[in-house]
């Protein structure tokens, strides 16, 4: 079995951004030579995620708008009394996971007709990193 590691980085001007990342991840599985096997797309960073879904603008608000409802940006979580204040990112990070696991065939990401990977930032304005891990024959 063969892997291959690659890191990126994101500085996003804004608290809250959606990337899609898809055409990052598929540099990173032809740089490998892998042709059968997985991707593991993780965000290192307990206040981002990574996730699937379709690349279309009205989805991507609606997902933002519908973390923003189940854990809001306010001032009263528990975790500020440590002097932060992304109580609602460690949240997000949970509700939308920091990884996913993306099959690969024939050298080629396995992903449905509509499926995009998206980088997830909930406490942005600061350097994050994200690790592609791709493994197979």
């Amino acid at each position: 079995m063969k892997f291959h590691t690659e890191y990126l980085y994101f500085d996003t001007k804004k608290r809250r951004e959606y990337i899609n990342i898809t055409s990052r991840v598929e540099d990173a599985l032809h740089k490998s030579g892998i042709k059968e096997g997985m991707v593991l797309v993780s965000a290192a960073h307990i206040t981002a995620g990574v996730y699937i879904n379709d690349a279309e603008d009205g989805i991507v608000q609606d997902i933002d708008e519908l973390l923003e409802r189940l854990a809001p940006y306010r001032a009263d979580y528990k975790h500020h009394r440590t002097g932060e204040d992304n109580g609602d990112s460690h949240l997000k990070n949970i509700l939308i996971g920091h990884q996913v696991i993306v099959p690969v065939t024939s050298g080629k990401l396995d992903l449905g007709p509509w499926q995009q990977v998206y980088y997830a930032e909930f406490d942005g304005q600061r350097r994050k990193k994200l690790i592609i891990k791709v493994m197979g024959e």
